[in-house]
């Protein structure tokens, strides 16, 4: 029961949040690193710490001269290890025999394991945090009650409408350092999920960038012939060397067989890394260069408000592009993404408008329009002008 209590707790990264909720400040390729991906990583770790599920982690026998919990204890804290598997008959289990002048594979990462799934869960999560304390709910501020049902009464919507139009030509190139921020941290997801591949490559001994590829072939070969790598990297039986004193003072070697039934997790979890990082580094580099489009082409983003968006005046989109910066094209393509589709498109076309005709040139931003949720300025003026 504690282990569901666990992962109910996880699932709060992925739950679905409606506008009314909260604001979207990002896209879909940017929630899959912090909501889909944390989650996944927190819910491994939690798989791989609950040992009521699989038993002990670890179980060693020898000769019987070593207490069975001493030995079981030593091999966890210190490591295993395995020896080249040739495929000769005759070897009880993959990985074992003699190892009289054998190179040996020290397996000593599963004590890490849990540890290492934990903090990758937070480097996924931390592009987002930056971003968000950033981005200062900027979004959230001036699209309040026009999201989703929120969006109110026509007279006020009237309102709230022409003051979001009135705060967006007042900060007209003002948004540039926000748009910074928002495709800084596209650069570090990206960044991140590569990393991430490497680091758990260095992690397993160089073993993972071809782990995927590895398992693929070996479904498609010969039953006979094939050596599992899922066992070569997360090998379920191993050896354990135990030394101690003799009664005359001679160290004695104790040679000890040792499965690890939690490599029966382990494999399975790196598998579905490998492939899950790959699509995600992919799409994320997708959405790189999508970003790069947006900055560099003004083309793009006059496509994307073409397809988008639909305009009263046949000169908004023009007057927009012509106009505004990639900042301001940030922050209208956000605010597309919290309000509906014909509210949205009146505030274009108003905007493009205003752009068209060369009307409002920009000036230093006000906080009361900044913030539709504050009260009329009417309100204060007394107080202000003292």
């Amino acid at each position: 029961m504690a282990v569901f209590g666990l992962a109910s707790a996880v699932a709060g990264f992925v739950k679905v949040r409606y506008l009314i909720d909260k604001a979207v400040i990002d896209n879909m390729v940017f929630r899959m690193h912090y909501r889909i991906t944390s989650a996944i990583m927190f819910l491994c770790c939690i798989l791989v710490t609950a040992n009521n599920l699989i038993g002990d982690p670890i179980s060693c026998i020898s000769d019987g001269a070593v207490p069975g919990h001493i030995l079981n204890t030593y091999c966890w804290i210190t490591y295993t290890f395995t020896l080249p598997y040739s495929g000769h008959k005759g070897v009880a289990h993959p990985g074992l025999g003699n190892d009289y002048e054998e190179e040996k594979r020290i397996h000593s990462y599963y004590q890490w394991v849990p540890f290492m799934l934990f903090f990758q869960g937070l480097l996924f999560y931390i592009p987002h945090w930056i971003w968000k304390n950033w981005e200062e709910g900027k979004v959230r501020m001036i699209s309040d009650g026009m999201r989703g049902t929120t969006a109110i009464i026509a007279d006020d919507k009237t309102n709230r409408q022409n003051r979001l139009v009135q705060y967006l030509l007042d900060t007209l190139h003002m948004h540039n350092t926000y748009s910074f921020g928002y495709f800084f941290c596209e650069f570090l997801n990206f960044v991140n999920v590569v990393g991430n591949i490497f680091f758990l490559d260095t992690f397993l001994g160089g073993a993972f960038l071809s782990y995927g590829t590895d398992v693929v072939r070996f479904s498609n070969m010969n039953q006979e012939q094939r050596t599992d790598p899922m066992i070569e990297v997360f090998p379920r039986v191993t050896k354990c060397t135990f030394h101690k004193y003799g009664a005359s003072g001679t160290i004695q070697k104790h040679d000890a067989l040792c499965v690890l039934a939690l490599n029966i997790l382990n494999e399975k979890i790196f598998i579905f890394l490998w492939f899950w990082f790959i699509i995600l580094s992919v799409v994320s580099g997708l959405a790189l260069v999508y970003s790069a489009a947006v900055i560099l082409l003004p083309s793009t983003r006059e496509t994307i408000l073409k397809r988008r968006f639909r305009f009263g005046s046949p000169n908004g989109v023009e007057a927009l592009v012509r106009k505004t910066q990639v900042g301001d094209f940030l922050l209208l393509h956000l605010l597309g993404q919290n309000i509906s589709l014909r509210v949205f498109g009146e505030v274009l076309d108003e905007l493009g408008r205003h752009l068209h005709l060369g009307s409002n040139p920009p000036s230093a931003p006000s906080t009361l329009e900044m913030a539709p949720i504050y009260p009329d300025i009417d309100k204060f003026s007394k107080e202000t002008e003292t």
